[in-house]
């Protein structure tokens, strides 16, 4: 797959392609249907396939510190999309000048004169152009002005029957999994995902009581946006980005620590059965289902008890991989 950062960087002799946009946080199961479909409508045509994606977050450029909690990093995203087997990952900056084109600027400029869409494929909710004034009715017309064909779909939805959630019908967006994060339903999160929610950082150095505990972890320092799950106790999947085959089991702990009267809010991972010290690496949590609330503790031996129950469900409920 190729990836692009700006419409410079367009191979010479560029032609049509098959083209979706949107800013995709999470490629979510109604992003990856969009997305397949773009695959296969670019396969019948016998011309490549293209995402085109924005970076930063549109809202943050718009509204200044409005930026919504990220669930994937731009290299994540372009993982997920690679997987579907577009060909080309294309991210295009959002900048101020690019928000004040209007939909008839931007569909002339980015998808006619630069990637010579012969067709878009995009979700029926999106807008585009300035003060996002640009609709899927309106592309449809551009696109016939303009000699490509506009396609609006509906983010795939399925009914819940749980039981203890609401039957209704769900419409799969990044709000939602935002939502589902914001309140520890990890299980929520990855049903809408088609995976678990990953939250990636690198290790840093932490007070070392896990270790004086018995139990030491491996401290996250997280990027700035990420969307970081509910305050409380996880079972996850923690592998290092340079060896993502190998996934070892973990009890997170995401919180501020009340037994010690902590005010930083953390996330920190005992992983099972391994004796290394993973300081200064990038690693990933792959979050599969939530253990209980955070606690306060009288005594440090009462935590210890209430950690040992954490790994002895941990070690039960994941199944050693690798």
């Amino acid at each position: 797959m190729q990836r692009w950062r700006g419409l410079g960087d367009l191979p010479s002799g560029w032609g049509r392609c098959v083209v979706t946009i949107g800013v995709f946080d999470g490629v979510h199961r109604g992003h990856q249907v969009l997305i397949s479909r773009t695959v296969r409508a670019a396969a019948e045509r016998g011309v490549p396939s293209v995402v085109l994606t924005f970076d930063p977050h549109p809202s943050e450029v718009l509204r200044p510190g409005s930026h919504p909690a990220q669930l994937t990093t731009l290299r994540r995203k372009a993982e997920l999309v690679e997987e579907l087997g577009v060909d080309v990952f294309a991210v295009l900056p959002f900048t101020l000048e690019l928000s004040r084109l209007t939909p008839h600027e931007f569909v002339h400029e980015v998808l006619v004169d630069r990637l010579h869409a012969a067709a878009v494929l995009v979700g029926d909710n999106f807008t585009f152009g300035a003060k996002a004034a640009g609709d899927v009715k309106l592309l449809r017309q551009l696109g016939s002005r303009f000699g490509f064909v506009a396609y609006g779909a509906e983010l795939q939805g399925r009914s819940l029957a749980e039981g203890d959630r609401s039957a209704n019908d769900i419409t799969f967006s990044s709000t939602y999994v935002r939502s589902c994060i914001d309140a520890g339903d990890v299980v929520a999160a990855a049903d809408a995902l088609g995976r678990p929610h990953r939250l990636e950082g690198i290790v840093v150095r932490g007070d070392g009581r896990g270790h004086d505990l018995g139990y030491p972890t491996a401290n996250l320092s997280t990027p700035r946006f990420a969307a970081v799950p509910a305050d409380g106790v996880y079972t996850a999947w923690f592998s290092r980005l340079v060896d993502p085959g190998r996934r070892l089991r973990a009890a997170v702990s995401v919180g501020t620590n009340p037994t010690f009267s902590g005010r930083e809010r953390t996330v920190e991972a005992f992983v099972l059965d391994v004796d290394e010290d993973f300081y200064g690496q990038h690693v990933a949590l792959d979050f599969v289902t939530r253990l209980r609330d955070q606690e306060r503790f009288s005594r440090p031996d009462e935590l210890v008890k209430r950690i040992d129950d954490d790994v002895e469900r941990t070690r039960q409920a994941l199944v050693a991989e690798g």
